[in-house]
């Protein structure tokens, strides 16, 4: 259904392009597809924010609105006649974060969900049991509802300005259409129940945030709610005013749809199916019905709504996954270059895979928390770091790269367990994917067999499928998936069962050695200076 605009649902004759904008923390993509999920052009606007020393990360949001809108100019340049071959758009983003909008627009910058300073505040609010069981979703500094609460508490005034708290893809949408929204994903796992997709009073109190209720903006369903895009949209971005504006969900979870989390029709009986993005962190995302929800015992993840009724992902994310390998290569490209030998990043990660072949599986651990911000999923330790266990004076330097590919696969495996039994399937995006070596360690870390999507952009087709099923241009999500998804994934890619075996055995040895670690992570901060820390 559309609201207010001049189309019935039925794709206009002549309208053939959806088209898919994906405002991430780096890059804001607009991307355009044919009606079958063809991808037809994209173009794109590197993003920009700014980090303090007090753990700030902010971002302009009318720069935002300015470039996503030059993004979408730019993807005319691509497609021809794009303007009135458009039959809708939509739009997702990066997920958490705060962005106030007051009666004048922007209330200051918005609060990323890079942003750390509502850390105090988490530690305050605690992890509340019911807030959990209703959100399905751990308290974190990433959070709109512990940034508001940190805000109520510190920075009064900023919501005292404000008439409505919005996520990005939210604020996107409101300068596209005029009107303060935002998805059934974003509200319930942060303020409500991914069981009704509706806010919750009692989460809402659980926060302290009872009496900032009304900053709440209204929630819809984009696949059978459109606005119409405004005249003023229109002339910033070159489309056509009235053209139908879908509100997708958050980022996370349009990815996975775009790269296959879901089945279509062909899978609706198929086993547990499984989507990681192993980029520079690692998002495992699985589908399953809201009432086989599995909440662990840590109060750890996410439960994040589907655009299919009845349908959520479980979700625990890495905060560092190829960021390791980054640094392991990046070890040997420091000693290169002393030698007098520089190397670029990309001949490291061509010689990864030939490194990986020459050592043997299983000899050394590796636990991947490299980042300074320690880790998330599927446990919280700001104090988490990386780390080697087993080494000898036999091992190389492909030993060490071949233990930090596995290192990835131990997480991701430790993160499918928190959210019950291992899935029976695993589709795969992300840098990792490119990796034939990388692959096959992370398949048989799961023993399931995985696929990769060939969709470059799988967050902006997401959006553009529930924009497809808004307009009727495809009757509902699995037919979409059908003819969306299901012709783009590879062949299975089966597990070497016996490098299943192997890590079947290392597994429990790798949990072990994690849980023994937080007492020595917590010594080693204490050690570390007040200031001026690198890490």
């Amino acid at each position: 259904m559309v609201e207010g605009g001049a189309f019935n649902g039925d794709a206009p004759g002549g309208r053939d392009v959806l088209i898919g904008i994906d405002a991430g923390t780096s890059v804001i993509k607009a991307v355009a597809f044919d009606l079958d999920g063809r991808q037809l052009g994209a173009a794109s606007v590197a993003n920009r924010y700014r980090s303090g020393a007090d753990g700030s990360a902010v971002q302009d949001m009318a720069r935002t609105w300015a470039d996503c809108a030059a993004s979408l100019r730019g993807l005319a340049d691509r497609v021809p006649g794009l303007a009135a071959r458009t039959a809708a758009l939509a739009v997702t983003g990066q997920g958490d974060g705060t962005w106030l909008v007051g009666r004048d627009g922007p209330v200051g910058d918005a609060w990323l969900w890079l942003d750390a300073r509502a850390a105090p505040t988490v530690t305050r609010l605690g992890q509340d049991r019911a807030r959990f069981e209703a959100t399905g979703t751990g308290l974190n500094t990433c959070q709109q509802g512990a940034q508001m609460a940190h805000m109520d508490a510190h920075h009064p005034d900023l919501l005292d300005r404000a008439e409505v708290a919005l996520h990005c893809k939210d604020w996107l949408y409101l300068n596209l259409t005029g009107i303060r929204a935002t998805d059934p994903s974003e509200a319930s796992f942060t303020f409500g129940n991914f069981r009704r997709r509706a806010y919750d009073d009692a989460v809402i109190a659980a926060l302290g945030l009872t009496h900032r209720r009304a900053l709440l903006p209204p929630i819809i369903e984009g696949t059978q709610i459109t606005h119409p895009l405004t005249a003023e949209a229109a002339r910033a971005t070159g489309l056509l005013s009235g053209t139908p504006v879908c509100l997708g969900y958050v980022d996370m979870v349009m990815t996975a749809l775009g790269a296959g989390v879901l089945a279509g029709h062909e899978g609706q009986g198929a086993g547990d199916v499984a989507c990681s993005t192993v980029g520079s962190t690692g998002v495992h995302l699985r589908a399953v019905a809201a009432e086989r929800v599995h909440l662990n015992d840590q109060g750890t993840g996410y439960v994040i709504c589907l655009p299919v009724p009845g349908m959520v992902t479980q979700v625990q994310t890495n905060m560092a996954a190829t960021l390791n390998l980054d640094w392991v290569l990046g070890l040997a490209a420091d000693l290169l270059s002393e030698m007098g030998q520089p190397v670029t990043h990309r001949d490291l990660v061509a010689r990864l895979d030939g490194w990986l072949a020459q050592a043997a599986p299983g000899r050394v651990l590796y636990h991947p928390y490299i980042s300074e911000a320690g880790e998330r999923g599927p446990f919280v330790d700001a104090d988490a770091r990386a780390a080697f266990t087993g080494l000898s004076a036999a091992h190389r330097y492909p030993d060490l790269v071949r233990a930090v590919a596995e290192g990835l696969g131990m997480a991701m495996r430790d993160c499918y367990a928190a959210m019950g039994p291992l899935p029976s399937e695993l589709r795969l995006t992300g840098g990792a994917a490119r990796s034939p070596g990388l692959r096959a360690i992370l398949s048989a870390c799961l023993n399931a067999p995985l696929r990769v999507s060939a969709r470059d952009e799988a967050g902006a087709a997401g959006a553009a499928m529930m924009a497809a099923v808004a307009i009727g241009a495809a009757p509902d999500m699995r037919s979409c998936i059908d003819r969306w998804v299901t012709p783009l994934l590879g062949a299975p890619e089966m597990p070497d069962p016996d490098l299943a075996a192997t890590y079947a055995r290392l597994y429990p040895a790798f949990a072990a050695t994690r849980a023994a670690m937080p007492p020595v992570w917590a010594a080693l901060a204490r050690s570390r200076p007040t200031t001026g820390e690198t890490g």
